[in-house]
């Protein structure tokens, strides 16, 4: 069995045919999206003839939304995936109350964030801090608190910034926080779906939920195992194909992993090839600089695509 063309293929990194954006993000049940400039660039590497518009728009209608996930970082979820994913998946708010009190805010309360909010979003951090009486980090763990709470999501950036939403403003009503009955099996056929082959100490790290509850859902599955054909992509940081195991392993030699991974939650943007990571690289000014770990197959097809994407 070939892991990496697997993963490749359940992770769309071979453009299966018909997939969109929705289904995509849908598909792959959260989308990392800690880096704003990232995460549409996942996208484009999986739907083809995708635009940065069309994900412009899907989160200013509301079809997508930002939010705290899968290991209490931001992610992009399908809409109509948040009612049973969110509880399972929602922020730790012990987290968020000590880290206030290491910031000396008194009396830490998500209400504070979600009144702010109430009828007056999309705020900036700023902006939420000058009606919070906090600033910083301060600010964002208040909006982490009512998210616990089901109150606050992001809505889109503003010139690059994160902003905060009410979520009954922006969705019609709270998002829940108590996972159905059946939310904990659905979860682990979906993720089997985007992972496979994959084990249940996997999902752990990927969702940040305890190994032995997984593994008491874990079943006998049918999940299409299909091998990827010859592909090669630029996936931009923090790409799912780096994130959605326990391990990066199957995608990056030890020799590679500090250039990949060098520290400090940082992983760059990579090269695949036939789900190996054969290089990473940057982008600036519209140029792409790449930085190969052994000789490339020709890339001018997937820097042609990122310009396109961009609409240049």
């Amino acid at each position: 069995m070939d892991v990496r063309r697997r993963r490749v293929a359940a992770q769309l990194l071979d453009r299966t045919a018909g997939t969109t954006l929705v289904g995509a993000v849908r598909h792959l049940l959260a989308v990392q999206a800690q880096e704003p400039a990232a995460f549409p660039l996942a996208l484009r590497a999986r739907v083809p003839g995708l635009t940065a518009a069309e994900v412009d728009t899907a989160r200013h209608d509301r079809t997508l939304v930002r939010c705290w996930g899968p290991r209490g970082t931001l992610h992009l979820i399908a809409r109509d995936d948040l009612p049973w994913l969110y509880p399972l998946v929602k922020p730790n708010p012990a987290n968020s109350l000590r880290r206030l009190e290491e910031l000396g805010v008194d009396n830490p309360d998500g209400s504070r964030a979600a009144a702010a909010l109430d009828g007056q979003g999309p705020l900036a951090k700023a902006e939420l801090g000058e009606r919070t009486g906090t600033e910083g980090q301060a600010t964002v763990h208040l909006a982490m608190l009512a998210a616990a709470r089901g109150l606050v999501v992001l809505g889109p950036e503003r010139r690059g910034k994160p902003t905060y939403v009410h979520a009954g403003d922006w969705l019609g009503a709270p998002l829940p926080t108590e996972p159905g009955d059946t939310a904990l099996d659905r979860l682990v056929a979906r993720y089997r779906a985007a992972h496979e082959p994959a084990e249940p100490a996997d999902l752990a790290a990927w969702s940040g939920l305890p190994v032995r509850h997984l593994k008491r859902a874990w079943r006998p599955t049918t999940v299409d195992t299909r091998d990827a054909g010859p592909t090669v992509r630029l996936i931009p940081a923090f790409d799912e194909y780096l994130l959605g195991w326990r391990t990066r392993d199957h995608a990056v030699a030890p020799e590679h992993r500090k250039l990949v991974h060098p520290g400090g939650g940082i992983i760059r943007a990579a090269v695949l090839v036939d789900g190996r990571v054969a290089g990473t690289w940057t982008r600036a000014a519209g140029r792409v600089e790449v930085q190969p770990f052994e000789p490339l197959p020709d890339l001018t097809a997937e820097i042609d695509d990122l310009r396109r994407f961009d609409g240049k």
